[in-house]
């Protein structure tokens, strides 16, 4: 007997106790009390209340990716990243999401989407579920349609990086955001069957603690 492909999955474990230890401008810290077993174990958790985010790979027809960089504080860095965003628009499915973020960082829209693959960037610490998103036959915004970016924003810049190439910056330890690393060489591995493979871009993102069933 075959045995059955390999996924994760739901584990669901009586919540005993929640409590709230930081209340932040985008993300709270609880500290939950969880019935881990039935023999009455139990363990206590702190972790980060995510509201999600999703990240674009925009690909051109020579098979290059759009890339963005900007400075991140904690790290004290420009980073070259993939165009990303919070999923912090009440009712904003991810889809849309992701088609804000593009034009918000990246004054690029597009008329194809597809979904590249879904992650947990820290599962033990944090509750963030990024859903990374590829999208083709990119177009640039006219002048006066853009986004006018603030703040870390206002000083992001774009460039066209051939994959292979970005890839290359990946496995030579050029680039460290994860959901860039993740995504590019998803798509790296995607090429192989044409993207053929990849979901549909409003699929259901399960994997989100609060979107799961939705």
């Amino acid at each position: 007997m075959e045995p059955q492909p390999i996924s994760d999955e739901l584990s669901p474990r009586e919540l005993i106790g929640r409590e709230t230890v930081y209340e932040g401008r985008i993300w709270n810290v609880v500290h939950d009390t969880v019935q881990l077993s039935d023999d009455g174990s139990r363990i206590e958790r702190d972790y980060i209340v995510h509201p999600g985010a999703v990240s674009i790979l925009a690909l051109d027809e020579r098979e290059r990716v759009l890339l963005v960089n900007q400075y991140r504080h904690p790290v004290g860095m420009r980073l070259w990243e993939l165009p990303a965003g919070l999923l912090d628009v009440a009712g904003e499915p991810p889809l849309e999401g992701a088609k804000r973020e593009l034009w918000e960082e990246a004054d690029r829209t597009a008329e194809s989407w597809a979904v590249l693959t879904d992650v947990f960037l820290s599962p033990g610490s944090s509750s963030e579920a990024l859903r990374i998103f590829l999208a083709r036959d990119v177009n640039l915004a006219t002048e006066g349609q853009r986004h006018e970016r603030t703040d870390e924003e206002a000083e992001i810049i774009t460039r066209w990086v051939p994959l292979d190439e970005a890839v290359a910056a990946v496995l030579d330890g050029r680039i460290h955001n994860p959901s860039a690393v993740v995504g590019l060489l998803a798509a790296f591995a995607a090429r192989a069957s044409n993207y053929s493979t990849l979901r549909p871009a409003d699929s259901a993102f399960d994997a989100h603690p609060g979107l799961r069933g939705a």
